[in-house]
């Protein structure tokens, strides 16, 4: 599963920093997938193609956000999320919605970073 971000957030910005892939954004911040990753140009993503490069809609315009299609729990990276592990408040917690088992964590992680 990916990690949320809850209401709880103080906006800080401790997490930001510490996530390897580049998945926490400041409220109201466009993301894209190419930040802090390998991907770039058109991209195959589930049964569509996309944009890298392409801006897309802030998750949050209130508090900072994780985007679950960029976060793979730090696995490849660390024993457990940086970002969890550092948030003074504990709003970093598992996202109920949005399971994953350890493999296609660090499916994901290879294809984020481009890894053969």
């Amino acid at each position: 599963m990916a990690i949320k971000i809850t209401d709880e957030c103080i906006n800080c910005g401790a997490c930001e920093p510490e996530c390897p892939n580049n998945a926490i954004y400041d409220a109201g911040t466009a993301w894209r997938f190419s930040d802090g990753t390998n991907l770039s140009g058109i991209i195959d993503f589930g049964d569509i193609q996309i944009d890298a490069e392409a801006s897309q809609d802030a998750i949050s315009d209130e508090i900072y956000y994780i985007v679950s299609d960029k976060c793979t729990e730090c696995k490849g990276f660390h024993d457990e999320p940086q970002c969890a592990a550092v948030c003074p408040v504990d709003c970093c917690v598992d996202d109920e919605d949005v399971r994953e088992t350890e493999e296609e964590l660090l499916k994901k992680k290879a294809w984020l970073h481009q890894e053969a």
